[in-house]
């Protein structure tokens, strides 16, 4: 007997899992399947075809999506005096300075949804590792959340409109949110689109054979829906 639930049962139907749907196809579809009473999250799943125990294959990076996620956004700094002032003033929402702060975290408070430090606070960030880390929280150069100063105001507004990392995990995937379900399909496509056309050409040139195996499409709660690889590597982001 199946575990799945009646909407579930109802919407999967709808989803013919013998067939590679086109990126037009897929969006709107997805929208379709979604069966929660909130506005849900359209999730971007793709099956990598990278060894994630090579350092030459890893990826990781950040994009700023051209629609948004639709979502509020909280942002904490590392900084003090002067730094911490910009930070105030360029629209952060938590600020930490000291080792009070710090001591909060150790603690357990992560009650935001990305961090971002100044050069002059990562030798106290790196104590708090071991809580963000594990959470995808942790400042790192890579990720363009270690900026200087004058780059604050800049990074904290692209984090509130939008910024999305991705990264290859330990089990070769890469998961994605790309918009809510109410957006529109042009702004799903549009967010699909350009997280597409950082993750191509974020490939490795040591990769072997074939680089994206599966891209899915699916709702927080509903089927997914497989989209066509060579259809979504080929489009592009908006200019």
């Amino acid at each position: 007997m199946s575990k799945r639930g009646k909407k579930y049962l109802e919407v999967v139907k709808k989803v013919d899992r013998e067939r590679f749907y086109t990126p037009q196809e897929a969006v709107k579809l997805v929208k379709e399947v979604s069966y929660t009473a909130f506005d849900g999250t359209v999730e971007l799943h793709l099956r990598m075809g990278l060894d994630p125990r090579r350092s030459e294959q890893q990826i990781r990076g950040v994009v700023r999506l051209p629609y948004g996620l639709g979502k509020s956004v909280r942002v904490l700094v590392f900084a003090a005096g002067e730094e911490a002032q910009i930070a105030r003033d360029a629209g952060a929402d938590f600020i930490i300075s000291d080792d009070e702060g710090i001591q909060k975290i150790l603690g357990g408070w992560v009650d935001f949804d990305i961090a971002i430090a100044v050069p002059d606070m990562m030798r106290q960030v790196g104590r708090l590792g071991r809580v963000l880390g594990r959470r995808g929280l942790m400042p790192t150069p890579k990720t363009g959340t270690v900026v200087q100063p004058e780059d604050l105001p800049r990074v904290i507004d692209e984090a509130k409109a939008g910024r999305v990392e991705y990264r290859l995990d330990r089990t070769a995937n890469i998961h994605c949110p790309i918009g809510k379900v109410s957006f529109s399909e042009e702004q799903l496509l549009g967010n699909l689109a350009t997280l597409m056309e950082a993750i191509r050409r974020a490939k490795p040139a040591a990769t072997k054979g074939i680089y994206v195996k599966r891209v899915t499409l699916a709702p927080s709660m509903g089927p997914g829906v497989r989209v066509d690889v060579a259809q979504a590597l080929e489009l592009e982001g908006i200019k």
